[in-house]
């Protein structure tokens, strides 16, 4: 899937120069250093977007006795999940419905971006860990061409607003989101199967 995601997104996976994709799906995030057609380091962190949804639910019961559903997190990281304390220290107020664990009845709460980021710091900084290790399992040549390259980020989570300043900011690398996170893997399988150039690519992979 990360070769897959890394076609689709357009990165130079057929050349013998080194690149990261980090592939943010629902259930698992995947680091992958990518060469020569091939992987040269791959590691799976089991955080993703699903991980992501349920911090934001334990945070907003732990801090406000509110029980809210999956749907309703989801919603939240969608439309104003950030990896990063907004400049203000506040961001964008968010007003969430859900059930008042003390007395049982329908509460409505009000929330700010700056408590999103601070229920995602953890499935984030798990992610963020993934990467270094990666970097840290990297042959030295690969790494110095990830230093040019970059970082690719692609997949739903990719989407979280602010995540690649604060991963450029932590390890110090470029790093970018790909075009159409969303359909890279799609795209890069149909690509694979369709362009000569990549086969046998995804099989090897």
């Amino acid at each position: 899937e990360p070769m897959a995601a890394a076609i689709g997104a357009d990165m130079p996976v057929t050349e013998p120069v080194g690149s990261m994709v980090v592939d943010i799906g629902g259930g698992t995030t995947e680091v992958a250093v990518l060469s020569l057609r091939g992987l040269a380091y791959t590691t799976s962190v089991r955080v993703g977007g699903d991980k992501m949804d349920e911090s934001i639910v334990s945070y907003v019961r732990r801090h406000h006795n509110l029980l809210i559903g999956d749907a309703t997190a989801e919603r939240i990281k969608k439309d104003y999940g950030i990896a990063i304390m907004p400049a203000d220290g506040i961001g964008e107020t968010i007003h969430i419905k859900g059930r008042d664990l003390v007395n049982g009845v329908p509460k409505e709460i009000t929330i700010s971006q700056a408590n999103i980021a601070e229920a995602l710091a953890e499935p984030i900084g798990a992610i963020i860990e993934g990467v270094r290790i990666a970097l840290e399992n990297t042959a030295p040549e690969l790494a110095a061409d990830i230093v040019d390259q970059g970082i690719v980020l692609t997949g739903g989570g990719a989407l979280i607003q602010g995540l690649d300043q604060y991963l450029r900011e932590e390890t110090g690398l470029p790093v970018c989101v790909a075009e159409d996170p969303l359909s890279c893997v799609a795209l890069g399988t149909g690509r694979a199967m369709e362009d000569p150039i990549y086969r046998g690519v995804l099989m090897s992979a």
